[in-house]
């Protein structure tokens, strides 16, 4: 007897412990902070209607390290555009660092400038340069960037085809193109698998994709995505034919650039040749050539000399770049 009812207690102690845990973790479930916070998400994503502020799944991407300086730098619309650049540039530069390295190139411009005693004009385009040169740098790496991307998008769509043939799902593709392209086309397509895996539709996706590389062809790859999605088709074929387009732009770009070559040759020896002829007279009979900068009339055939020269490059690279 005494046996039963230590067995009824120990069996009655746990119905109540287990119990317990069951209302608290049903409570925690329902009305605990995590619930609330989904919960009023959710609804602010149900009920916003289109001019209701949109609600990204997508974790923000910061512009500065400070909390106190993101709100700030959030404050100002105009700089999501810089941030846009600096996402297509593949640098790993926060808004903040870019501004930062900017009011540098700044006050150094104001510290360096006034003890090289130079004329005003010159003055003012050495400040402009100085003050500007992270942003060169930026459209510098961005250029760059989206160059070796165009590069490789032909292959990406290759595979896309290929893989889309052997019976693969197109997120699927995504991801394989992401692990077996290098970047930056790689490292694109598997953040584009990522924001497809975390719950980002697949319109969205690939429009962020088009926002992140800003290239035509790919634009054209997106759209022949998108309009199978919506009408249907053979996606594989569409994307054989993106590939074969591309390589045959890039060759036709490949023959331009060699047929301009001469041109580009000859703008880069006329650009610099008076440039080297005035360093070589300054070496060889100085009181000769400082009569260029020592005289007024000196001083204006110079500035005459460098804006023809100025003008010449200018249009000898109008006609040479030929746009495709």
């Amino acid at each position: 007897m005494d046996m039963v009812f230590s067995a009824f207690a120990v069996l009655l102690f746990a119905a109540v412990i287990f119990m317990v845990e069951g209302a608290w973790l049903w409570w925690s479930t329902n009305h605990g902070k995590g619930a609330r916070r989904i919960a009023r998400r959710l609804d602010m994503m149900a009920s916003r209607n289109d001019g209701a502020e949109r609600i990204s799944i997508l974790k923000q991407r910061r512009y500065a390290a400070s909390p106190l300086l993101e709100r700030w730098l959030r404050a100002i619309p105009q700089l999501d555009a810089l941030d846009r650049l600096l996402q297509q540039s593949g640098l790993r530069w926060l808004v903040a660092r870019f501004i930062g390295s900017t009011l540098v190139a700044l006050v150094i411009a104001c510290l360096v400038l006034p003890l090289l005693a130079m004329p005003l004009l010159p003055a003012c385009l050495a400040f402009a340069g100085i003050v500007a040169s992270p942003y060169l740098v930026l459209l510098r790496a961005r250029g760059e960037r989206l160059k070796k991307a165009e590069q490789q998008l032909p292959e990406a769509a290759d595979f896309l085809a290929r893989a889309l043939r052997a019976g693969h799902s197109f997120a699927n593709v995504l991801k394989m193109v992401g692990d077996e392209l290098p970047d930056p086309i790689g490292g694109e397509f598997k953040v584009t698998y990522e924001e497809i895996n975390y719950g980002v539709p697949m319109n969205e996706a690939l429009h962020n994709l088009a926002t992140r590389i800003p290239l035509t062809d790919l634009r054209y790859l997106v759209l022949a995505v998108l309009i199978q999605r919506e009408s249907g088709g053979n996606l594989a074929e569409l994307l054989g034919n993106i590939a074969r387009l591309t390589r045959a732009r890039l060759k036709l770009l490949a023959q331009i650039r060699v047929l301009s070559a001469e041109g580009r040759m000859s703008a880069w020896i006329l650009g610099l040749l008076p440039v080297l002829m005035l360093a070589i007279m300054s070496v060889s009979n100085y009181e000769y050539i400082s009569v260029l900068w020592t005289t007024p009339s000196g001083v204006r055939l110079m500035w005459f000399a460098a804006g023809a020269t100025a003008v010449g490059v200018f249009w000898m690279r109008t006609v040479i770049r030929i746009r495709t």
